[in-house]
């Protein structure tokens, strides 16, 4: 299966547009002759249309140099990734290898049919001085026709998509293609094909004083999905971001419990903790090899005793393969499904009560203090407690979390106290690193005495992380003294 990053943009122009000379436009001296494709995709979807609803596209297409089944993720206008799969010439359904990638858009539910798209293209390269491609200009005349409710519609768009160039690239197309008259088109073909099915699957609009929270959930939600298909792969910055959206939600339901039927959010909340239970070990475990590779690098030669660097990257990687294995059995069980719809009723379904226009706010305010309280507590003993402000950090996350509720609505403001609390956040997080990484590294000796191996410089990087936790908690408590100056924090009595 290819894996390719995309990065387009499309335009609509009045029935008299032309193509623009597109020549000096980022570094573009010469336009090659077009070639004409005849493409003919269809897309597949569940009856409610989850995955278009999600950002993703599923479509199996003839015609042209890729064809096959493809998975777009994410929005039309900005970089897409793109999954490839070659076809069989019977095949009706997706192979299980791309099946899984959009497991948690469809809910585990069957895809068919939805819409079929035939576009002629006529495609032109926008090369540079040496003949490298930067970018793909396609114009397309386009027929949709809605499978199911049997709408069909025609039009014309152009796309202009990079090969090798860059953003600036785009950018000076942009501004030539505008110039000409052309009208930036914000949508996907497969959303404007389904656009009279998808305007009608939108869920009703909620309550307007519990409106911020609901929004802010699905947005959550939203990313959980759009990060599944590169968490399934253990990509890095995909774990990491679905980590942190189940952390949001779980905080959130939390927070503003009194919103819903209080034993299906709480039951929510620990279906939520079972999928972060196994995207924390993926994620952790690529984070600590990378911490303690660079602690071993940064350590004099002479200080290095017996296979350090190897013996850590052979328990990380072992420690890794079993987490991953862990993770795709979770996110291809019927239980992380079922997750996902119970998450799609909360938020689509009316809420359990109504609430007062300053119910959000009030519930903001007392998370932020409570967090302020916890930090109190911790560092009373005039010393770091390692348990109080790993604790404390916890409070401010959820702090942190809450007080993103209101930003849209709040805007600047909000968004300062957010950034002060992230700083804090980090410098807490940075203390209860050192406090796991020295149980790692005892866990890590113990091992290397019993294999016989010199555990010397196990002992130089447990004491080098503890005197750095020591030696953060000033920098800790001048970060809590920014996030609490009353300029900061005044809006919230709003």
């Amino acid at each position: 299966m290819a894996r390719v990053v995309e990065r387009e943009r499309k335009y609509s122009g009045d029935e008299g547009f032309r193509l623009p000379d597109l020549t000096g436009c980022g570094g573009v001296v010469i336009t090659s002759d077009a070639t004409a494709h005849d493409l003919d995709a269809v897309y597949l979807d569940t009856p409610d249309l989850r995955l278009a609803r999600s950002g993703f596209a599923l479509r199996r297409r003839t015609g042209g140099h890729d064809a096959g089944w493809h998975l777009k993720v994410g929005a039309a206008g900005g970089a897409r990734t793109e999954y490839q799969f070659p076809a069989g010439p019977d095949d009706t359904q997706p192979p299980a290898e791309l099946a899984a990638l959009f497991r948690a858009a469809s809910r585990g539910d069957a895809v068919a049919p939805a819409a079929r798209i035939v576009t002629r293209r006529r495609e032109r390269r926008l090369l540079d001085a040496a003949g490298r491609a930067l970018a793909e200009v396609a114009e397309d005349s386009v027929e949709a026709h809605d499978l199911v409710s049997g709408e069909r519609q025609a039009w014309h768009e152009l796309e202009v998509e990079l090969v090798d160039g860059d953003e600036a690239t785009l950018d000076a197309v942009d501004a030539r293609l505008r110039a000409a008259g052309a009208r930036p088109v914000p949508v996907s073909k497969s959303q404007r094909a389904l656009g009279g099915r998808l305007a009608a699957a939108r869920p009703a609009p909620a309550d307007p004083a519990a409106a911020p929270v609901q929004d802010y959930l699905a947005t959550q939600r939203d990313t959980l999905i759009a990060h599944h298909p590169g968490a399934w792969g253990g990509d890095e910055d995909a774990v990491h971001d679905m980590r942190v959206a189940v952390r949001r939600l779980r905080s959130t339901l939390r927070t503003f419990r009194g919103l819903w039927d209080r034993r299906e959010s709480e039951a929510l909340r620990g279906e939520l903790s079972w999928l972060g239970g196994r995207l924390g070990p993926v994620r952790d475990t690529q984070v600590m090899a990378a911490r303690l590779a660079e602690a071993v690098r940064a350590e004099p030669d002479e200080l290095v005793l017996g296979p350090v660097a190897a013996r850590l990257a052979e328990r990380f990687a072992a420690d890794l393969a079993t987490a991953l294995d862990d993770l795709r059995a979770a996110l291809g069980s019927d239980r992380y499904a079922d997750l996902l719809r119970r998450l799609d009723a909360l938020l689509e379904g009316p809420t359990a009560r109504p609430v007062g226009r300053r119910w959000v706010a009030r519930l903001v305010r007392r998370t932020v203090t409570r967090a302020d309280d916890r930090l109190d507590r911790a560092l009373t003993t005039g010393r770091a407690d390692d348990v109080a402000l790993h604790e404390a950090r916890k409070a401010y996350k959820r702090a942190r979390y809450a007080v993103e509720v209101r930003e849209p609505t709040v805007g600047g403001p909000a968004a300062r106290l957010v950034e002060r609390l992230k700083d804090l956040q980090v410098q807490l997080g940075a203390h209860q690193d050192s406090v796991v990484t020295r149980e790692v590294l005892r866990r890590q000796a113990l091992r290397a005495y019993a294999d016989g191996e010199n555990t010397f410089t196990y002992g130089i990087l447990h004491a080098r992380q503890a005197t750095t936790a020591e030696r953060d908690v000033p920098a800790l408590i001048r970060a809590a003294d920014r996030a609490r100056k009353r300029k900061v924090r005044r809006w919230l009595k709003r």
